[in-house]
């Protein structure tokens, strides 16, 4: 949560968010606005105080516990996430890991979104952002003893308060402890002194045993809950500063279309409310008192729309054909002649497949998909009067985003502060994406007005604007021995990759996030080719949650399947007997037969009457692995999904509290972009600009999920994004089982089943 939504006595803490520059020394935050008494241990929270004096060169991300840490009288702590809350619950985790070392109970700290700076890029020790499942596990070592640190910091204070070396002090949950004289001091009594106090030098804190944690690998309650189900949970879609007006906008049917005539200007600018006018880059902006008047007049326009001259709007976006549909894109895709660049080779996959007495092919296909997060896009932007702006947006990347607005607008970055509420779901979508954010409208309208903007999106701009999952075709070839076993694979993939599209695509790489999910399987087939043939989208491309994951494993699950149909083997079995030598991997789906009651392929007839079947499937994302079974029935015509049964080893965990719910919305995605989802064009523009024809899972078609983690000990792996791509082909796995009807293209809604 951002300081400036914050009601409690945070919220006058600094107002407006201006920079405070608060002594090293017991300062008391009641002189800055606050509650008296109360001690700061470091720098007291500023909303810039990423921007310290200390050069960023000399600043090691992660390791400065004033920039991450505020100790209260109360024996409460504040603390600031280098990671964006969207819902995956990373305020609860970092409160656990950090609470952990430092000993002291999560259930005791706020946790808010960190500001810009060198402090907070803890991803890998150079980088930051909230994406890749990489939270945790790529700061969790850092975070750690960061917490060490600071207990260490609290432990030194209270030795030097007690008279008596440190070696007599220990702690317990929010105090400092001298047993030999009784004496006790809680964290918040002698925070001051521990403010003064230098960082602990690299490498001198002792980290806790992990058989002595208290918290983390515990069910660690949801430290957002309580905000989010009263009400006081703010997005930046309820950002306010004092003075600002509202905006609105229409764009282009078409990206790359530009404003013409603008047919009935003079009415707009005299609708109720209106305050401007402004001609944007493909697009008209209506700013006014109050959004809805905003929205009203947007609604309204009159915009003869002019082709592209071939020149994009905006540097890297995409100019739209005006007879593009994905239809015809999908076939072009399949028919992509070549035989692509390598991505994986194992073994002698071509030879193997020409001389095979048994092969398999098949096409495979994934669609076009919407985010579709319930936030729509926005923005607030505000100048000051010493040229600094203020940004308020969704985002998963601030510093990202705050290189990107200097570069654009000319600014010197240390003038841009970047505010991040928390995200109303996010999925890939909040990341740096051209022509698909409202922030660099909002700055100009900001610049053209001299007044505080706040820019929405309507759902049906945000559906136009929307950059999407790729579309892919795959070729499949396997090969099998006369015992029915695969002995060869090769998957070409047609597709451009989110990653090659954002960056530019080189001839001489392969975009790993366009064949993740084709490569890296475990499965022991000795001979196998995973290659790519790049061929260029008109639309935008984007990271969608388990991004290549999503559709690959899709893809090749599927494919497996058919190659088990072959053969004559039951799919779990050839599974298992594929991953004989991967003991990791092979407790992990046994796990799942087990949770499932048994595995039982169908199809059979259930305690309710209806014909069942179920399919299997596994994934290996993000460095996690999973496993998943699906049971399902088709009843008027329609694929029902009863019960979803996945286990997951992430290596290690902090919350499997966390986990369970993750497991549960990612099946929900999964299982919704399976049956449901997918987006069309039509002559250039999207079929659906709502809900009402972009259908996703409702209430009464999510299935029970149930869930096992399996804590193999091995490095920590991601959580956020795993439990998704399994379900897919496990759900399509089994209707093929049911109907005897191969299912080769999600969304299934394609299909037509007999019940």
């Amino acid at each position: 949560m951002n300081e400036i939504f914050r009601k409690d006595t945070t919220s006058n803490m600094f107002p407006d968010g201006e920079p405070v520059n608060l002594s090293r020394r017991g300062f008391l935050l009641a002189s800055a606005g606050t509650a008296a008494g109360a001690l700061v241990i470091g720098f007291g929270m500023p909303v810039r105080a990423a921007r310290a004096q200390q050069a960023e060169a000399a600043i090691v991300p992660g390791t400065r516990v004033p920039a991450f840490l505020e100790i209260r009288p109360d024996n409460t702590a504040r603390l600031m996430s280098p990671f964006i809350e969207g819902g995956q619950g990373i305020m609860t985790a970092m409160a656990q890991v950090v609470g952990e070392e430092m000993d002291m109970d999560p259930a005791s700290f706020t946790v808010d979104h960190a500001p810009t700076g060198p402090d907070y890029l803890v991803v890998f020790g150079k980088m930051r952002i909230t994406g890749g499942s990489m939270s945790v596990r790529t700061s969790y070592d850092t975070m750690r003893h960061l917490g060490a640190s600071a207990r260490q910091m609290l432990l030194q204070a209270s030795a030097t308060r007690f008279g008596v070396p440190i070696e007599e002090l220990t702690t317990e949950p929010g105090k400092v402890i001298h047993a030999a004289s009784g004496r006790s001091l809680s964290y918040g009594e002698v925070a001051a002194e521990a403010l003064d106090l230098p960082i602990p030098v690299a490498g001198s804190v002792k980290l806790r045993d992990p058989s002595q944690f208290r918290w983390i690998g515990k069910p660690v309650q949801r430290l957002d809950v309580l905000d989010k189900s009263t009400g006081r949970a703010q997005y930046a879609i309820d950002a306010k500063v004092d003075g600002m007006l509202h905006a609105a906008v229409q764009h282009a049917p078409r990206l790359g279309m530009t404003v013409g005539l603008i047919r009935n200007e003079d009415a707009i600018r005299a609708m109720k409310g209106v305050h401007s006018l402004h001609r944007l880059p493909g697009a008209v902006a209506i700013v006014a008192e109050r959004w809805w008047n905003a929205k009203r007049a947007a609604e309204a326009l009159q915009v003869d729309w002019q082709e592209a001259d071939g020149k994009p709007i905006v540097p890297g976006a995409r100019i739209m054909p005006a007879d593009f549909s994905t239809e015809a894109f999908a076939q072009r895709l399949a028919a992509e002649p070549g035989t692509g660049k390598d991505a994986e080779v194992e073994g002698d996959a071509a030879g193997v497949l020409a001389s095979a007495q048994t092969t398999v092919s098949a096409t495979y296909h994934s669609q076009y998909l919407h985010h579709a997060q319930l936030e729509p896009p926005s923005a607030l932007a505000r100048f000051n009067g010493d040229g600094s702006l203020d940004l308020w947006m969704p985002n998963q990347a601030p510093e990202m985003f705050q290189a990107d607005i200097a570069k654009t607008f000319g600014m010197d970055a240390s003038k841009i502060n970047i505010h991040s509420p928390l995200l109303g779901g996010f999925f890939g979508r909040h990341f740096l994406y051209a022509a698909a954010n409202p922030f660099p409208q909002a700055i100009q309208l900001a610049k053209e007005t001299g007044r505080p903007i706040k820019l929405i999106w309507s759902r049906e701009e945000e559906f136009l604007r929307d950059p999407m999952r790729p579309m892919a075709a795959v070729r499949f070839r396997g090969a099998l021995d006369g015992n029915g076993m695969p002995v060869a694979i090769e998957a070409i993939s047609i597709c451009e990759g989110p990653s090659e599209s954002i960056s530019g695509h080189n001839p001489d790489k392969i975009d790993e996030t366009a064949v993740e999910g084709l490569t890296g399987k475990a499965y022991a087939i000795p001979n196998k080719r995973i290659a790519q043939i790049y061929v260029e989208n008109p639309t935008m491309l984007a990271y969608w949650r388990s991004v290549g994951n999503s559709m690959n494993d899709f893809l090749y699950e599927s494919f497996l399947d058919e190659l088990a149909d072959k053969g004559g083997k039951d799919p779990y079995e050839l599974r298992l007997q594929l991953l004989k030598d991967n003991a990791r991997l092979s407790t992990l789906l046994k796990s799942a037969g087990e949770l499932s009651g048994g595995w039982k392929r169908g199809p059979f007839t259930a305690e309710d009457g209806t014909r069942r079947a179920r399919g299997v499937a596994m994934a290996s994302p993000f460095g996690s692995h999973t496993a998943a079974i699906a049971e399902v029935s088709i009843q008027a015509g329609e694929v029902v999904v009863h019960d979803v049964w996945q286990a997951i080893d992430p290596g290690s965990i902090v919350n499997p509290a966390i986990i369970d719910a993750q497991i549960h919305s990612a099946a929900a995605l999964a299982v919704s972009q399976v049956l449901l989802e997918e987006a069309v064009y039509e002559k250039g523009q999207p079929v659906a600009r709502n809900y009402d024809l972009y259908p996703i899972l409702p209430p009464s078609r999510m299935p029970r999920v149930h869930t096992r983690i399996v804590e193999s000990g091995e490095k920590m792996g991601g959580i956020g994004e795993p439990g998704l791509p399994a379900v897919p082909p496990a759900v399509a796995n089994a209707v093929s089982t049911l109907t005897g009807q191969r299912v080769r293209s999600m969304p299934l809604s394609h299909y037509t089943f007999e019940s």
